[in-house]
C-alpha cells in the first residue's frame, strides 16, 4: 500500500503532501526537500500535478454522493471530505451512513477514516484520533467541545504565528486554547485569533456543502465622540437590532446567538500610552430560546453591557448575529390568560441577573435524599451547579397542593407527649396543641457523612398550623410546616 512508505508530493520548492509512513518518520508538509530527506532518507518524492489530484478528487466526490447528497472536498487539505449526516433515520442512521462512506472511500485507501460529529473541525480531529482506523468515530450530540479539549493543537486551523506563540507558551491541546479569555486572544491575535479560539471551542459554522452567500447580519456604528459609559452604546445597540430582527423576520430565522464588538480608543483611557491606536473586544450573548424580537434581544444584550467594564472609552459598536435557528411558529392568544411568551422570561432572568448578580436568580431543584432539608435545594443557573442553600416549596405525602415550609436550620422545640405521639409543642415562646397527629415516620441514612441522621417524624394539627416535628436521640425539633 502506497501509504505504508515515505512518499511526498511536491509542489515548488517545498512538500505539498506526505504519506502516512512518511509523517510517522517526522516528515511535514511544508519542508523542503532536504529538510525531509535528513528525516527520512528512504523518502521518496513525486511531483505535485494540479490536474491529477483534481480529477480523482471529482471522483472520489462523485462516489460519496451515492451515500450523502452534501458532499465537499475541502479546500487546502487533500484526502479530506466533508459529507452531511443528518436525516438519515429512516435508512439506518449515522452508523449506517459512516459504513457505506468508509465502503466508498475504501476503493481510494483501505484505512479511510470516517467520523461524525455536529461540527467539521471536531469530525476532522476525530478521524486522527488512536483507533480511529479500526471505525467509525462517533462524537455525541452537543459533545464537540469536551472531545476537542484533549485534540491537539496542531488540528485547529490558525495562522502560523499564533501556533508558534502558544507552542512557545507550552499549550498544546485544544482545550488550553479554549479555556482563555476571548478579548485577550483577540486583543493578540484579532479576527484570525477569535475564529481559532471558537474552533478550539467547537463552534463551526463550516458546513459539508457549497450554500449561498447568505445577507451578513451585521450593523456598524460609530460614535461622534468616545464615551467612557455604556449609555450611548445602548442607544446604538437598540437602533442595530430594531434593523436587525426585522431582517430576521423577513429569512425566517431567530437569533441564538448575538455579538458585540466595542472598539476601545485606547489613546483617550484613564493611561493613555505612546502610539496606542483602537482595539476591539467582542463578547457574546447566547439566547436560551432563540427570538427575532428586538425587545426580548435587547434586554439579553443590555445585561451584558451592564457587566462589561470599559478598560477605555468607545468609539464604535458592531452588532452580530452570529448564529440563527429556524423561526418558530407559536403565536400568542392575547386573550388566553395562561400563554407566556418563554422569550419574554429569558430576558427578564437575564435583566434580574444584571441587576442583582447571577446568584441572585435561583431556581428549586429536586435531589435524590430522604432528609426532608437535603431533598430540594435553590441553585443559581440550572441544576449542574452547586448545592444551594435552604430548600424550595415541595407537596407534602398525601400528595396535595400545599406548600412545605422548610427552615433553613431545624429549630429546638419542647414536646409534651402521650406515648410516643407529640400532644403540645413549645416553640418560638408560643404553645400550640395538637389536636391530631400523623405519624411515626422513621428516616435515617447519610451513614457515610459526618451529619448521619436518624429520626422519628410526626405531623400535627393546631391552632391553624400543621407543624413537620422530629425526634432525634432525645430532642425534639421543629423542621418546617405546611400551608
Amino acid at each position: 500500500m502506497w501509504d505504508e512508505q515515505p512518499i511526498a508530493l511536491v509542489d515548488g520548492p517545498r512538500l505539498r503532501a506526505v504519506s502516512s509512513a512518511a509523517s510517522r518518520a517526522r516528515v511535514r508538509p511544508g519542508m523542503t526537500v532536504p529538510e525531509a530527506r535528513a528525516v527520512c532518507a528512504g523518502l521518496t518524492v513525486l511531483q505535485w500535478y494540479d490536474d491529477t489530484i483534481t480529477g480523482e478528487t471529482t471522483a472520489v466526490t462523485a462516489a460519496l454522493l451515492a451515500a450523502s447528497p452534501q458532499v465537499t472536498p475541502v479546500a487546502g487539505e487533500p484526502g479530506l471530505w466533508w459529507g452531511g449526516a443528518t436525516g438519515f433515520d429512516a435508512f439506518g442512521g449515522e452508523r449506517a451512513l459512516a459504513r457505506a462512506l468508509a465502503s466508498l472511500a475504501g476503493r481510494w485507501h483501505p484505512k479511510a477514516r470516517v467520523a461524525i460529529a455536529g461540527s467539521c473541525v471536531a469530525a476532522r480531529a476525530a478521524t486522527w484520533a488512536v483507533g480511529a482506523t479500526t471505525g467509525p468515530v462517533r462524537i455525541p450530540l452537543g459533545g464537540d467541545a469536551r472531545y476537542l479539549a484533549r485534540a491537539p493543537l496542531a488540528l485547529i486551523p490558525m495562522d502560523d504565528e499564533m501556533r508558534e506563540t502558544l507552542a512557545a507558551l507550552g499549550m498544546r491541546d485544544a482545550g488550553a486554547l479554549a479555556a482563555l479569555e476571548p478579548d485577550d486572544v483577540e486583543r493578540r491575535w484579532g479576527d484570525v485569533g477569535l475564529a481559532a479560539w471558537r474552533l478550539a471551542r467547537g463552534e463551526d459554522d463550516r458546513r459539508p456543502v457549497l450554500p449561498r452567500p447568505a445577507a451578513p447580519r451585521t450593523v456598524d456604528a460609530e460614535l461622534a465622540a468616545s464615551t467612557p459609559t455604556m449609555e450611548p452604546v445602548l442607544f446604538l445597540v437598540r437602533a442595530a437590532l430594531d434593523s436587525l430582527a426585522a431582517a430576521l423576520v423577513a429569512d425566517g430565522r431567530a437569533a441564538a446567538v448575538v455579538a458585540i464588538t466595542l472598539t476601545l480608543d485606547d489613546a483617550r483611557s484613564a493611561m493613555p500610552q505612546a502610539g496606542a491606536r483602537a482595539h476591539t473586544v467582542t463578547r457574546e450573548t447566547r439566547i436560551p430560546r432563540p427570538t427575532a424580537r428586538a425587545a426580548h434581544l435587547f434586554d439579553h444584550c443590555r445585561a451584558l453591557l451592564e457587566r462589561w467594564p470599559l478598560t477605555a472609552p468607545a468609539c464604535g459598536v458592531r452588532v452580530s448575529i452570529t448564529a440563527t435557528a429556524p423561526l418558530t411558529g407559536e403565536q400568542g392568544d392575547l386573550l388566553a390568560s395562561e400563554w407566556r411568551d418563554p422569550s419574554a422570561i429569558d430576558a427578564a432572568l437575564a435583566r434580574l441577573r444584571a441587576e442583582l448578580g447571577t446568584d441572585g436568580v435561583v431556581q428549586p431543584v429536586a435531589r435524590d435524599a430522604h432528609a426532608p432539608e437535603r431533598a430540594g435545594a435553590w441553585v443559581s443557573g440550572g441544576p449542574d451547579h452547586a448545592d444551594g442553600a435552604g430548600a424550595p416549596d415541595a407537596p407534602n405525602a398525601d400528595g396535595d397542593r400545599s406548600a412545605l415550609r422548610l427552615l433553613e436550620t431545624p429549630e429546638p422545640a419542647q414536646v409534651a407527649c402521650d406515648g410516643d405521639a407529640p400532644r403540645a409543642v413549645r416553640w418560638r415562646g408560643r404553645r400550640i396543641a395538637l389536636a391530631h397527629v400523623t405519624g411515626p415516620e422513621r428516616l435515617s441514612g447519610d451513614w457515610w457523612r459526618d451529619d448521619r441522621y436518624r429520626r422519628t417524624y410526626w405531623q400535627g394539627e393546631g391552632d391553624g398550623m400543621e407543624l413537620v416535628l422530629f425526634r432525634e436521640r432525645d430532642a425534639w425539633f421543629v423542621q418546617g410546616w405546611y400551608d
